[in-house]
């Protein structure tokens, strides 16, 4: 397959490259709507749709989680074959048509089974704007595209649940499927008309599944990688735990009311901060001595956290800071594993990194499932998974690293690979 690096054979660009970014960052947005809009109206969702079990209410944001993760295993590969405009368009579509079916639902189940087809459509949505940067640049200069992305992607969190409920301020739940549906219109027609093929002719790729699955399994045993692919999962798991149970916790149990958007969408803001801080630190002292500084650190908060919850009379203001504080060091946790866990394979780091994206999502939204139902009208169930999934986390890392930490495999001043999830 001929290099990517090659500026000769890149795609014509009739777009800019600010304007790139924010098509691609707002592009992986959608999803990130499609969550967590919907945390405010999962009360009003459970009544009108006649679910007696408060916990059963958090599936609307767990299964479309667990199906985005099975998804993330196929579009990749139809993009390298068929291009990534019509497979991006094709995900848009689907994006809009499952957000109306979910809009018209009249039982619970249905509205499952929707958001199940609505995610398994849409996978493309995270998985192919990685795919685009890469086409469009290369080296150091592809690597801060994507910081930034990332940036603006997790903005997102910040402002949906604030837009749920300003939606549900003059309409009902099901206008906020609506809404959904009107704003990947938008994108889809942005796209439609601005975005050019980005895959050149010469890197298109036949799709054969026994080379695919080879790769895949490779990335999924390789020691030096699957300890922080699957350490990684576990803390991205207890945080989806908190996204699923945070309505019920903080907005209810709590009392925060209508102040639960504006502290949910400050914890995704700090998460973010840490993301764009990462980015410069990470370039003095390293993936691994700051991912395992945070998860060491993460540890200890999160035992806080168990002790405060083990207690009558928790308050909202004892359990906010720690989980905010939690937040952020996954934002220091996740990029870096993500990182370090693609640096053993070069050669087949798209493959790689479906599996490894399909292992996290899976994983953790599985056990952000688990821990949801779990909740038991305090925060001890989550505080307890918190803890649990650092410490394994710090385990699966010592099994890759072979019983050593804060090595530096990649002193300053040395080059070094540049490895980016898609």
């Amino acid at each position: 397959m001929p290099s990517n690096d090659s500026s000769s054979l890149r795609a014509p660009r009739t777009m800019g490259e600010r304007e790139t970014i924010a098509m691609m960052a707002l592009v992986m947005a959608l999803q990130a709507l499609a969550v967590d809009a919907m945390l405010p109206a999962l009360g009003d969702i459970a009544v009108d749709l006649g679910v007696s079990d408060p916990n059963r209410r958090q599936l609307v944001v767990g299964t479309f989680l667990l199906a985005s993760g099975f998804a993330s295993l196929i579009p990749g590969s139809l993009a390298d074959r068929y291009g990534r405009r019509p497979v991006l368009l094709s995900c848009i579509a689907i994006y809009v048509l499952f957000s109306l079916a979910c809009a018209l639902v009249t039982s619970f189940d249905a509205l499952l089974a929707m958001r199940v087809a609505q995610a398994m459509g849409c996978g493309g949505l995270a998985v192919l704007p990685g795919a685009i940067i890469r086409d469009r640049f290369s080296g150091d200069q592809m690597a801060k595209q994507m910081s930034i992305i990332s940036v603006v992607f997790l903005v997102v969190p910040m402002l949906a649940p604030s837009i749920g409920q300003v939606v549900l301020l003059f309409a009902g739940w099901r206008w906020i499927f609506v809404f959904l549906a009107v704003m990947a219109v938008g994108m889809g027609a942005w796209v439609y008309v601005r975005l050019p093929e980005t895959l050149h002719p010469e890197y298109r790729q036949l799709i054969r599944p026994m080379t695919i699955a080879r790769n895949m399994a490779g990335a999924a045993t390789n020691r030096s990688a699957i300890g922080y692919v699957l350490g990684g999962s576990l803390t991205f798991g207890a945080m989806i735990g908190y996204v699923n149970s945070s309505q019920q916790l903080v907005g209810e149990h709590f009392g925060a009311g209508k102040m639960f958007p504006v502290l949910f969408g400050f914890s995704a803001l700090m998460m973010a901060f840490a993301n764009f801080s990462n980015s410069r630190i990470v370039e003095r002292f390293g993936a691994r001595r700051v991912s395992h500084t945070a998860v060491i650190a993460f540890i200890a908060v999160s035992a806080l956290q168990t002790f405060f919850s083990s207690r009558d009379g928790e308050t909202l203001w004892q359990f906010m800071p720690l989980m905010i504080t939690n937040m952020i060091l996954i934002g220091f946790i996740g990029a870096n594993f993500g990182s370090i866990a693609l640096q053993p394979f070069e050669r087949t780091a798209g493959s790689a990194n479906s599996m490894h994206a399909f292992l996290r999502m899976v994983i953790g939204s599985v056990i952000g499932i688990f821990v949801g139902q779990a909740y038991d009208g305090t925060a001890h169930p989550l505080a307890l998974a918190l803890l649990s999934a650092g410490v394994l986390s710090l385990l699966l890392v010592l099994y890759s690293e072979k019983g050593k930490l804060f090595r530096r495999l990649h002193p300053p001043g040395t080059p070094r690979p540049i490895v980016l999830e898609h």
